[in-house]
């Protein structure tokens, strides 16, 4: 009996053992899973303010997304409007430029013909200088020789004229 009952205060002692390492297991394995709670739960706090920054930057995200698209889009239409004034305004300039050039091809045959009527003018005014020219000289010369002539028939009166006074005294 004093045997068995040493036998199964030893099994009771060596159970107590295992049941105080057991427990121990257990107050570890709860201490464990309180930090293993608590971190889940600061996680699951870090992930819930994660997840309301997330929403809050996708909204602001979507807010500023929406903004940059409007503005793209008026600037888009901005330029194409600034594109078609710009288009209308080129074809205009090109317009008054094949105008200018017409005008100016114009103005240049005018100026060629003007040049050679010119030329034309001027050579038959010069013929015609040169002419006038040698009429005026064979002229001067046909009035040098009258002149000469009249003198000289001037001076053959006076001759006859002092001859006839001379006659006429010498009659008297």
């Amino acid at each position: 009996g004093a045997f068995l009952y040493s036998h199964l205060q030893q099994k009771v002692r060596s159970a107590e053992a295992l049941a105080q390492k057991y427990k121990q297991q257990q107050e570890a394995l709860s201490a464990q899973l309180q930090v293993v709670y608590e971190h889940r739960s600061r996680l699951e706090r870090s992930l819930q303010k994660e997840r309301g920054e997330h929403k809050k930057t996708k909204e602001d995200f979507l807010v500023y997304k929406l903004e940059a698209q409007e503005a793209l889009n008026k600037e888009k239409q901005d330029s194409m409007n600034r594109y078609g004034a710009l288009s209308s305004q080129h074809k205009i300039l090109k317009n008054q430029h094949e105008d200018v050039k017409k005008q100016l091809l114009d103005l240049q045959l005018q100026h060629n013909s003007l040049k050679l009527e010119h030329r034309k003018t001027l050579e038959t005014h010069s013929q015609k200088y040169a002419q006038l020219q040698q009429e005026k000289d064979s002229e001067v010369t046909n009035l040098q020789d009258t002149v000469f002539k009249l003198r000289e028939e001037s001076k053959l009166l006076r001759k006859a004229h002092q001859e006839v006074h001379s006659q006429l005294l010498s009659a008297q």
